[in-house]
C-alpha cells in the first residue's frame, strides 16, 4: 500500500549542492524542508574522496562530506536515506520506493540535485570483452576507501584531467603500479603542478593523442590496445584501467518529467535562479554542468535556497526565457536560459579543445552584445567563467543567444 504525503520542499540528491539547498531553505524557516537519496548514506561523492581540500578548511572529502549533512540535519531538514525516486506522479509529486515501502510525496517546490557520473567504458563505446579489473574513479574510491577490497598490480589510466590525477593517487594508496596515462588530447588539462608531480615524482608517463581501442583479456584484464591519432596501434599490459572523467548530468529524473534539457550541457536548462521549464521545479549542482569541485556546487546550493524561498513566497515564474547556445568548439553555457526577472551575474563555459587566446563573442540575431577575452586559456574539462554584465542587451523577444569563440 503507498503512503502519501506532503512537505514544503523535497530535495533529491543528498550531495553537496542538494545539502547546501536543504541548509539554505530550513534555516530560513520555510517549513518541512526532506532531502531523499538512493544512497545508504548521504554526502555524495566527497564520501570516497580521502584526498584534502575540500571546503575553506581543506578538509578530506568524508570529513567534508559529515560537515555537509550536520549542517542539514542542525538545521532541521529531514534527511533519509535509501529511497529511490521511481517516477512522477504529477509536476510536483514524486513517487518512491525504499525499505520501508511505496511512497507518494507532494512539495510546493522540487529542488533536483542529481549530480553527475563518470561515463563507464560501455558508454564510451570501448570493443573488447568484459574482464574484471575495469572501473570509472568513482567506482575505484569506493573499492578501495569504503570496501577495502584488493585491486590490482599494474593499471591504466584513461584521461589526463584533474580527476583523472585524483585516481593516480588512489591506485597508490592501493599498491597499484601506474604503467601509462593516456588521453585524446594534446595534452594534460590539469594543473601544471600536478601533472609534472605524476611525471617528475611518480614516474608516470603520460600518452598524448591516444585513445583505447580495445579490452584485452578473458576473466581478468590483460592489457588494453591503444590506438594513436596517426593511425598507429600499440599494446600496454596491465591488469587494471580506470575511464576517469567525461562526466555527464545524472538526468534520467529530469528526462522522465519531461523538463526541457539543454544540448549542451545534457542537465535541465535552467536560468540564474535555477528554475526549469516547470513551474515550481528547481535543479541545482552537477546535474546542470558536470562537473563542477563540491565548494562550487554548495555555493550554488545556497543561491538555490533563496530562488526557492522567493518562489514560496511570491509564486512568480518566468512565463518565457531566452536560450543561450555554445557553439563549437565551446562545449556549454550554465545558466542557459535567460528570464527578464532575474539578472545573471556570471556564467560558466567549457570548451572541448585548448584555445590559447579566446575571444568570445555573443551574439542575437546577427546582433553583437558582447565581445570579451577571457584572461585564461580554455582548456578541455576545466570550466572557466565571464561576467554577465551584457545581459540587459538582449531581446526577451528575440532568438537564441549565441555564445562562441571568435
Amino acid at each position: 500500500m503507498r503512503r502519501e504525503r506532503i512537505v514544503d520542499v523535497l530535495v533529491v540528491g543528498a550531495g553537496p549542492a542538494g545539502l547546501a539547498t536543504a541548509v539554505g531553505l530550513a534555516a530560513a524557516g520555510v517549513g518541512e524542508v526532506e532531502v531523499v537519496d538512493r544512497e545508504r548514506q548521504a554526502g555524495g561523492v566527497p564520501r570516497h574522496c580521502l584526498h584534502g581540500g575540500f571546503g575553506r578548511l581543506g578538509m578530506t572529502g568524508p570529513q567534508y562530506a559529515e560537515r555537509c549533512v550536520a549542517a542539514a540535519v542542525g538545521t532541521g531538514a529531514v534527511l533519509r536515506t535509501g529511497v529511490t525516486v521511481t517516477a512522477w506522479a504529477a509536476p510536483l509529486t514524486l513517487d518512491t520506493t525504499s525499505p520501508r515501502g511505496l511512497e507518494r510525496i507532494t512539495a510546493r517546490a522540487v529542488v533536483l540535485a542529481t549530480g553527475a557520473r563518470e561515463r563507464p567504458r560501455a558508454a564510451r563505446l570501448v570493443p573488447g570483452t568484459r574482464p574484471a579489473g575495469v572501473y570509472t574513479t568513482g567506482e575505484l574510491q569506493q573499492a578501495v576507501h569504503l570496501h577495502r577490497q584488493r585491486i590490482g598490480t599494474r593499471a591504466v589510466v584513461v584521461g589526463a584531467e584533474p580527476v583523472s590525477f585524483t585516481a593516480l593517487d588512489t591506485l597508490r594508496r592501493a599498491g597499484v603500479s601506474v604503467t601509462a596515462q593516456i588521453t585524446e588530447h594534446p595534452r594534460h588539462q590539469a594543473p601544471q603542478a600536478r601533472a609534472l608531480d605524476a611525471r617528475l615524482r611518480r614516474g608516470v608517463p603520460l600518452l598524448t593523442d591516444a585513445t583505447v581501442a580495445e579490452l584485452l583479456g578473458r576473466g581478468r584484464l590483460s592489457g588494453v590496445r591503444l590506438r594513436h591519432r596517426d593511425g598507429r596501434t600499440a599494446h600496454v599490459p596491465c591488469d587494471t584501467v580506470v575511464f576517469t572523467g567525461d562526466f555527464v548530468p545524472d538526468h534520467e529524473l529530469a528526462r522522465r518529467g519531461g523538463l526541457l534539457l539543454d544540448p549542451g550541457t545534457r542537465g535541465p536548462a535552467v536560468d540564474a535562479a535555477f528554475r526549469t521549464d516547470e513551474r515550481g521545479v528547481f535543479a541545482v549542482g552537477n546535474v546542470l554542468h558536470a562537473a563542477e569541485p563540491a565548494r562550487v556546487v554548495a555555493r550554488e546550493g545556497a543561491l538555490a535556497a533563496a530562488a526557492v524561498r522567493r518562489y514560496l513566497s511570491d509564486g512568480d515564474w518566468p512565463a518565457a526565457s531566452v536560450p543561450l547556445r555554445a557553439a563549437a568548439p565551446l562545449a556549454w553555457i550554465a545558466p542557459n536560459r535567460l528570464s527578464p526577472d532575474e539578472p545573471t551575474a556570471e556564467f560558466t563555459l567549457c570548451a572541448t579543445e585548448f584555445v590559447p587566446r579566446p575571444a568570445l563573442v555573443i551574439t542575437q540575431d546577427g546582433r553583437t552584445l558582447h565581445r570579451t577575452r577571457p584572461r585564461r586559456p580554455a582548456v578541455p574539462n576545466r570550466p572557466f567563467r565571464v561576467s554577465g554584465n551584457w545581459t540587459a542587451r538582449v531581446d526577451v523577444r528575440g532568438g537564441a543567444v549565441r555564445v562562441a569563440l571568435g
